[in-house]
């Protein structure tokens, strides 16, 4: 595949920003538009691996074709497990190959650029600082968050919503009692990750809430705008609202 020969991360930075983007196309892909990744990943087909781009991009393809390939090659054959187990199961044994593949990639870039010990040491903590694909396709990493929270927080886990709906509006000017409120907020729901992205929760920026699988998402990801979400009594994820009973 080409994903990753357009060009040559040389620094930790730049290899760290690969891994992102590789990252975000491989969520986006079983989260956002699992649909579209399901009908693709056909059993009837040949052997077919998922491959995320530094553009936030995916792509379901048969392997490279070139041996040894230019960079380490994804799971193969991903769509033959598709009709042999469940829906979820098999989307997170996919996540997991997945993570797989995005540190094989990383890895090989620090050794064939040559990274000594300390280059390679801050690679992988500014990779493990965010939560793997397996934890976000699984809402793993929200419900860590969960446990850590205290039985108080526990019980307002759903502050960031109002009597119309689980959303959280981008913070607004107001007034000076409210300032308190927002620090509260941003110290309690800090550690929310988005379900479509995996990023951190951040009080200036729009978030919503699905009530089936109680994941949030950055309104952007999931195209709601706060305008919207004023009008949803029942708000569906993109994952929720595509799901239907699979032979």
């Amino acid at each position: 595949m080409d994903g990753g020969a357009a060009y040559n991360p040389r620094t930790v930075e730049e290899v760290f920003k690969d891994f992102k983007g590789r990252r975000a196309g491989l969520i986006k892909a079983l989260t956002i538009d699992v649909e579209e990744f399901y009908q693709q990943c056909d059993p009837e087909k040949e052997n077919l691996c998922l491959y995320g781009f530094p553009s936030e991009q995916w792509e379901v393809n048969l392997p490279a074709e070139e041996v040894p390939p230019e960079l380490p090659e994804p799971a193969l054959g991903i769509n033959f497990a598709r009709d042999g187990m469940q829906e979820k199961d098999w989307l997170s044994l996919v996540a997991v190959h997945s993570d797989a593949w995005l540190l094989s990639v990383a890895f090989y870039f620090g050794a064939r650029f040559g990274f000594d010990k300390a280059d390679r040491k801050r690679l992988f903590n500014m990779i493990n600082d965010l939560p793997t694909i397996f934890e976000v396709v699984t809402g793993a990493s929200k419900k860590q968050t969960k446990e850590k929270s205290s039985v108080s927080n526990h019980s307002s886990g759903k502050s960031k919503s109002n009597s119309k709906g689980k959303y959280s509006k981008a913070m607004q000017p107001k007034e000076e009692d409210d300032d308190g409120l927002e620090d509260e907020d941003e110290e309690e729901h800090g550690e929310t990750l988005c379900g479509a992205c995996g990023d951190n929760y951040a009080s200036d920026e729009f978030w919503i809430c699905c009530d089936i699988c109680e994941k949030w998402f950055h309104g952007k990801c999931v195209k709601i705008t706060p305008a919207r979400a004023e009008h949803i009594k029942q708000y569906k994820c993109p994952s929720c609202s595509n799901k239907r009973a699979r032979p």
